[in-house]
C-alpha cells in the first residue's frame, strides 16, 4: 500500500467540520494548492542565545523554499536553544541537559498540534541535535536532520583556536602563567562569526552521529556555518525530506540497532565527546529499545581511533570539512570493518551505497585509515566498581595517563570545587570528587569544563584524576570520570566518600573503586540522609521525573 504523503494534514484539510481551521491558515496566505499539498515542520533552535544558532533561521528559510519547489507546503517553527559554552561554568549550567527534553516535547507537540506530516529538524548547539533526532524518533513521521554547521577557527599566535583555548587560558591566568592582555586576546580570538564550537565537542560530534544514524543529506554535516558550500545542501534538504515523505521512509526504519551501532562507532573512531554516552541511550529509549553503557564500552574498545580532532588530538571540523567531511570519515570506518555498511539511509540508499564514491584522501592526517589509526580503540571507555556500579564515561583519546590512584579531595557543588582549583588548593595526585551535580541532584547533570579546564591551565591535566556524577564538556582532556552512578543524590557511593579516601580510576581495565570495605561503605550509607530539593519550577519538575545518567536521563 502506498504511503499517504498527507497521512497528518488530511485532518485538517479535508472536510466541512475543519472550515474554521482552514480558514485560519488562509489568513497567512495558504491557498487550495498550499492546503492540498503535504504539510512539512521545518523546526529550527534559531536564537540570539549562542553563535551555534544565530544563522539557523536563514538556513531554515532556504529549506523551507526548497520544500515549497519541490511539492510540500512548508511550516516553520522555532524551539528553544540553551548555549552549553556561555551558560558553563554558573547555575545556568543545569538548564541545558534539561533543554533536550524540552527541545524534543516541544517539536512533538507542535508536530501534533498542527497535523504535520514530515519534518526537518534544524540543530546547531549541543543539546539540540539529540532533542530533534529524539522527536523524529518519537514522531516516527518522515524526516530529515541538518546540522547548522561549526564555527570556522579562530587565529591566535599563528595557529588555530577554539572556545577550549578560552577556558584553557582562564586556568592559565589564574596559575599566573599568562596576563590580563594575553587572556583578552584569547578571549576576543576563539569564535570570530557563527556557529557550533569548532573542535571534536558535542555539537560535531552529534552531528557526525546523526549522518552514522543516516538522517542527514550524506556531506551536510561539513561546511560550517558561514561557507556558501552549505547553500547546496540546504536545497538538499528540502528535497530529500519531501522523497523520504513520497517513499515514506520512517525515521524508526532508519534509526535501527544497526544505525545505533554505528553512531556509538562514530562517536569512538572520532574522539568525540562523552555526552554521547548519554544522549544515544536516551534516543534508544525513543526507538523503544536499550543502548547500555557495556555495549557502548564493548563497541569503542574495537573501534580504531581514526581521526586526530581536538581535544585529544591535533585538528578541528574544520580540517574534517577540506578533507572531504563526515563521508570520508564513514568510509575509513567502512574500510576497517567497524560499520555497518548495510544499514538504511534516509534517502532509500544503504550506508554503504552513500559511499561507493568516497575515498580517504592520502597526504593528509585528519582522517586516517586502519593501517595508521591513531589508536587500535576507541576515543572512550566506561569504568565499574564500588564506586560506580552504574557505570562512569572516560574520554581516552588523546589521555597520556590512563590510571591514577590518590587521596579523594570532595565538593558537594562546582562552585565549591572551583574556588579550591583557582586557590590553588588542589595538589598533584590528588582526585577531585564532584558530587550532587548528577540528573537529580543538580538538578540538570552540569558540565564540568570550568574546573577541568583550570586543571589542566594550571598543568595539572595529568596529575590530577577528576570524577563527578555531573558530564563534561566535549572541549574536557585529562583523566575526567563522569556520569557516576548511582549519583550522589540517590546514595550512591560518590556520596559516602571522604576526603582522604584513596580512590583508584583505571581506563584501561575499566575500573573505579574506593578502597573501602563494604562494612564501612554500609555504614557511611546507613547515617547518609537525602539532601532536600533546593529549587522549584522546571528544575524541581525534572528532579523528579529524570531517570539515572547510565540509561539517558530521560524523563519517562
Amino acid at each position: 500500500m502506498a504511503f499517504d504523503i498527507k497521512h497528518k494534514s488530511r485532518t485538517i484539510s479535508e472536510g466541512v467540520d475543519k472550515t474554521a481551521n482552514r480558514a485560519m491558515l488562509r489568513a497567512m496566505g495558504l491557498g487550495d494548492k498550499e492546503l492540498a499539498q503535504p504539510w512539512v515542520g521545518v523546526a529550527s533552535v534559531w536564537s540570539e542565545s549562542t553563535p551555534c544558532n544565530v544563522n539557523l533561521d536563514e538556513q531554515a528559510a532556504a529549506v523551507a523554499e526548497s520544500v515549497k519547489a519541490h511539492g510540500g507546503t512548508p511550516r516553520r517553527f522555532n524551539t528553544i536553544s540553551v548555549s552549553d559554552g556561555i551558560a558553563m561554568g554558573h547555575e545556568g549550567m543545569k538548564a541545558s541537559l534539561i533543554s533536550r527534553e524540552v527541545i524534543a516535547d516541544s517539536v512533538e507537540l507542535m508536530m501534533r498540534g498542527h497535523c504535520y506530516d514530515a519534518l526537518v529538524g534544524i540543530a546547531g548547539c549541543d543539546k539540540s541535535l539529540p532533542g530533534m533526532l529524539m522527536a523524529m524518533a518519537r514522531l516516527n513521521v518522515p524526516s530529515v536532520f541538518l546540522y547548522g554547521g561549526t564555527i570556522m577557527p579562530g587565529r591566535h599566535h599563528d595557529k588555530d583556536v577554539t572556545i577550549q583555548d578560552a577556558f584553557e587560558a582562564a586556568g592559565a591566568h589564574a596559575a599566573g602563567t599568562i596576563d590580563d592582555d594575553e587572556l583578552h586576546a584569547v578571549e576576543c580570538a576563539v569564535c570570530p562569526g557563527a556557529g557550533a564550537c569548532g573542535g571534536q565537542y558535542t555539537a560535531n560530534t552529534m552531528a557526525c552521529i546523526a549522518e552514522a544514524l543516516g538522517m542527514t543529506v550524506p556531506g551536510s554535516s561539513g561546511p560550517p556555518a558561514v561557507s556558501p558550500e552549505r547553500i547546496p545542501y540546504l536545497e538538499k534538504t528540502g528535497a530529500l525530506v519531501m522523497e523520504a515523505l513520497n517513499n515514506g521512509i520512517l525515521p524508526r526504519q532508519v534509526m535501527d540497532r544497526r544505525a545505533l551501532e554505528n553512531a556509538v562507532a562514530i562517536g569512538a573512531a572520532t574522539g568525540g565527546s562523552t555526552n554521547f554516552a548519554l544522549h544515544l541511550p536516551a534516543l534508544a529509549h525513543e526507538l523503544g529499545m536499550t543502548l547500555t553503557l557495556d555495549e557502548i564500552d564493548r563497541i569503542s574498545r574495537r573501534t580504531p581511533t581514526l581521526a586526530d580532532l581536538r581535544p585529544g588530538g591535533k585538528y578541528i571540523a574544520y580540517d574534517v570539512h577540506k578533507v572531504g567531511g563526515v563521508p570520508v570519515i564513514l568510509r575509513a570506518m567502512l574500510d576497517a570493518g567497524c560499520l555497518h555498511g548495510d544499514a538504511l539511509c534516509v534517502n532509500g540508499k544503504t550506508m554503504a551505497e552513500n559511499l561507493a564514491g568516497v575515498t580517504v584522501p592520502s597526504g593528509q592526517e585528519v582522517v586516517r585509515t586502519l593501517a595508521n589509526a591513531v589508536e587500535s580503540h576507541g576515543g572512550m571507555a566506561i569504568v565499574w566498581g564500588n564506586l560506580a556500579t552504574e557505570g562512569g564515561v572516560i574520554k581516552t583519546a588523546g589521555v597520556r595517563k590512563l590510571s591514577h590512584t590518590g587521596p579523594a579531595r570532595c565538593f558537594d557543588s562546582e562552585e565549591d570545587a572551583m574556588a579550591a582549583v583557582q586557590s590553588r588548593q588542589i595538589q598533584r595526585g590528588d582526585v577531585v570528587v564532584i558530587r550532587y551535580e548528577g540528573p537529580k541532584g543538580g538538578p540538570g547533570m552540569r558540565e564540568m569544563l570550568g574546573v577541568t579546564s583550570a586543571i589542566v591551565g594550571q598543568g595539572m591535566g595529568y596529575d590530577v584524576a577528576l570524577l563527578t556524577d555531573g558530564r563534561f564538556s566535549g572541549a574536557t582532556r585529562g583523566l575526567m570520570v563522569g556520569h557516576v552512578g548511582p549519583e550522589a543524590a540517590v546514595g550512591g557511593t560518590i556520596a559516602l566518600v571522604r576526603d582522604g579516601d584513596s580512590i583508584t580510576v583505571d581506563a584501561e581495565n575499566g575500573v573505579l573503586s574506593v578502597d573501602l570495605s563494604d562494612e564501612e561503605l554500609a555504614a557511611r550509607r546507613a547515617a547518609w540522609t537525602a539532601p532536600p530539593l533546593r529549587y522549584g519550577g522546571v528544575l524541581a519538575k525534572y528532579a523528579k521525573q529524570v531517570g539515572p545518567a547510565c540509561e539517558g536521563a530521560v524523563t519517562w
